[in-house]
């Protein structure tokens, strides 16, 4: 296929806010696709891999502007002034393209599998002469590219395509494409898709135009799917009603989420973002192969760090640094100890649990795992219908440092990727959120040279970001110096770790650089891809954000490796929380 097809979709599917003419667009685009080009779907989500891949492209945008200016034969300094003037590398490398293309013949017809083939060899090249080598992959492409061919390139190389296609869709799109829209296509085409983590081997499966093929796509031991997601009660008697009497009361846990896959010896820990990180936490494979009885499954659970010496546990933010550290393990492990609690289980022994109802799976899981505490244990529980004792369960699992409770509804499946009203988390009053930053103010005097306010922003119904506030409270004026005995290899992981609440204005600064979209004066857009932790004194009612409302004081808490941009909260829990806060509900 010609890369200028898939190029002349972006731009068609782009052109249109509409949902249903997108999925009218990309419908008749998947129908001129055969098997050879089940890659482009992974195209359509500005990827090249299955989600559930850690192969990234990876391409930052000051390397995507080297790129565009050798490509192009302009000087680099004039290629980042276009940039500052149109504030989106892609239409600056359509620009400039343009501009070359006027006077030159194009060297090669560009495909989507010379892409693909491309862009796949950058994750591979490690080690000296990287940087040149990945400049020249790029080179290559763009000097092929048409005007329209570099700008949806160059978006997708930073990760910012701009095309509003979701995984729903692609989902219906497929569903029109070759099943007319028939009764049940769309779910049994979503439930393939939750299985697999896969679009390219879902749109296989479709192309054959028989919705019983998609019957033998499995979940399977390895390959990471999304985590269920909870939604939001604003008090005990509202999550009875919703999830329904009896049903299961657990501790919401403050920490980080992990799916833990075991095949043989083999065992895993995939992060709610997908993120491989089996061997930040050696203890925990340890705990698995000792404590948990199988040979396969699949796990959700939580990592709760705790105090070594008085055995408290403590808030997400001070051993989220475990996440991402990769060297000094065993250090860190010894001073940042994690339990892990396993509430939920997806897969044993070669069979899916996803449709099996929670009290099933739940009671398999305190079947199979081995309580340790301080290593590993089940989620605390019980199962009631009365709401005094719900309440009561609630308070006790504040008053043991943990975020509130979560209720399950007992006969419920297992959704992944979803938000869900049968699993509900209930908090004190709410006073905190998870955003992400979307712009920032250059600060003066002692801040100067550096992000003094960021602009934090919450989801709206499209999955569009919407802003809600300023944030320039809760960070460390100076960062943190390292003693000469580090090791620069340390030195430069320790620079990119989330330092949870412990990070200055210049280390938050760095960390947003790689996203800068534009700049104009001292104010900076920013994509959405760092998410933050932030309390709040309350939420009013406001014109100057595009979101209606505004965070009164908010105050920066951690830093969120662990959530994407996509997992924020919404404008939906926000007007939640707008008028519970009215009704001062403390909870239940």
């Amino acid at each position: 296929m010609k890369y200028l097809k898939l190029a002349e979709f972006y731009e068609e599917a782009g052109g249109t806010t509409k949902r249903l003419e997108k999925i009218e667009i990309l419908s008749k685009f998947l129908k001129q696709l055969d098997e050879r080009d089940r890659d482009v779907l992974y195209l359509l989500m500005g990827d090249i891999y299955p989600e559930y891949d850690d192969r990234k492209i990876g391409i930052s945008n000051q390397l995507a502007l080297k790129c565009i200016a050798k490509s192009t034969g302009i000087n680099e300094k004039d290629v980042l002034k276009e940039w500052r003037n149109i504030g989106d590398l892609g239409k600056v490398a359509e620009k400039l393209v343009s501009n070359k293309k006027q006077s030159t013949l194009r060297s090669q017809v560009l495909t989507t599998s010379k892409v693909i083939d491309n862009l796949r060899r950058l994750p591979r090249l490690i080690g000296k002469g990287t940087v040149s080598k990945k400049v020249s992959l790029i080179t290559e492409l763009l000097t092929s590219a048409s005007s329209l061919e570099a700008l949806y390139l160059v978006r997708t190389l930073i990760g910012d395509l701009r095309i509003g296609v979701k995984e729903s869709t692609i989902r219906d799109s497929i569903s029109s494409a070759f099943f007319n829209r028939e009764d049940g296509a769309s779910k049994k085409i979503q439930d393939a898709i939750d299985k697999t983590n896969d679009i390219a081997a879902v749109f296989d499966i479709a192309g054959k135009k028989k919705l019983s093929g998609f019957n033998k796509l499995k979940l399977e031991v390895g390959k990471p799917i999304k985590v269920m997601l909870a939604g939001k009660a604003l008090t005990i008697k509202d999550a009875f009603v919703s999830v329904g009497k009896p049903c299961a009361v657990e501790y919401k846990y403050d920490g980080f989420r992990m799916l833990i896959h075991k095949d043989g010896e083999k065992i895993m820990f995939f992060t709610r973002n997908l993120e491989n990180v089996s061997n930040q936490f050696p203890e925990i494979v340890g705990y698995i192969k000792k404590y948990v009885k199988g040979k396969s499954f699949v796990l959700d659970s939580e990592a709760v760090g705790f105090n070594k010496k008085t055995k408290e546990y403590r808030p997400f933010q001070e051993i989220s640094q475990r996440i991402r550290r990769k060297y000094n393990i065993e250090k860190l492990q010894d001073e940042l100890p994690v339990e892990l609690t396993v509430f939920d289980i997806l897969f044993y022994e070669g069979k899916s649990l996803l449709s099996e109802p929670f009290e099933k799976r739940s009671a398999l899981v305190r079947k199979i795992v081995q309580n340790h505490p301080y290593k590993i244990v089940t989620s605390k529980q019980i199962i009631t219908s009365d709401e005094k004792k719900a309440e009561a369960f609630y308070k006790k699992a504040l008053g043991d440092n943990q975020e509130g409770a979560m209720f399950k509804n007992l006969s419920a499946g297992y959704q992944p990727g979803r938000r869900v009203g049968h699993m509900l988390k209930i908090k004190p009053e709410s006073k905190d959120l998870d955003l992400v930053i979307t712009g920032g103010e250059y600060g003066t005097g002692k801040r100067s040279g550096w992000l003094s306010s960021f602009i934090l922003s919450c989801r709206g119904k499209k999955g569009e970001f919407l802003e809600v506030g300023k944030m320039g409270t809760g960070i460390k004026e100076k960062p943190t110096v390292l003693p000469s005995s580090v090791k620069d290899a340390e030195r430069k992981e320790k620079s990119t770790l989330d330092t949870g609440a412990d990070i200055s204005f210049n280390e938050l600064t760095e960390k947003l650089k790689p996203y800068f979209l534009k700049e104009s004066g001292r104010t900076v857009k920013i994509k959405p891809k760092i998410v933050v932790s932030v309390t709040y004194q309350e939420i009013q009612k406001s014109p100057n954000y595009n979101s209606g409302f505004a965070l009164r004081f908010p105050r920066f808490t951690a830093l969120r490796p662990d959530r994407s941009a996509n997992s924020v909260s919404t404008l939906e829990e926000l007007k939640k929380d707008y008028d519970s806060q009215k009704r001062n509900w403390r909870y239940g």
